[in-house]
């Protein structure tokens, strides 16, 4: 899990300028929203989430699912390599932190007790996406 120079790089400011405060505080300072409280957690439309940041793609509806945990959470990515995972062991806990691979925005954590085959669960901070409704229309610009 060595970690990848990210492809999109601004200053702090530049980040502050294009980002929304909570946007900002989870994308660049690790943050995390409140449970409950961010724009996609009861989101059941299909289509495609991207980062907020950058708009790269990171997961698709197919693979979101309710954990019950307050957060938006998928199986797996879209594209593997859209995402970097990372130690995380802030907070006393051993955790793994997820990133966009393309401007290394922080998104969440990934736990190991999902639904899918290989039992993971990406839990993703709204804050961190974007929400592109409909599937397989890469063409169109992301909402934010």
């Amino acid at each position: 899990m060595a970690a990848s120079e990210p492809k999109v790089i601004k200053s702090d400011e530049q980040w502050r300028q294009e980002l929304t405060p909570a946007q900002y505080e989870v994308l660049r300072k690790a943050g995390t929203e409140a449970p409950f409280t961010g724009e996609y957690v009861y989101n059941k439309e299909s289509g495609d989430y991207r980062c907020a940041a950058c708009s790269a793609m990171l997961f698709s509806a197919d693979t979101k699912f309710d954990s019950g945990t307050g957060w938006p959470s998928f199986t797996e990515p879209a594209v593997a390599e859209a995402v970097e995972l990372r130690p995380d062991n802030s907070l006393f806990m051993k955790r793994t932190e997820v990133l966009c691979r393309n401007c290394g925005g922080h998104l969440g954590h990934v736990f190991d007790d999902g639904p899918g085959s290989d039992g993971q669960r990406y839990c993703i901070n709204s804050a961190a996406l974007s929400f592109k409704p409909g599937a397989g229309d890469s063409d169109a610009p992301a909402q934010h």
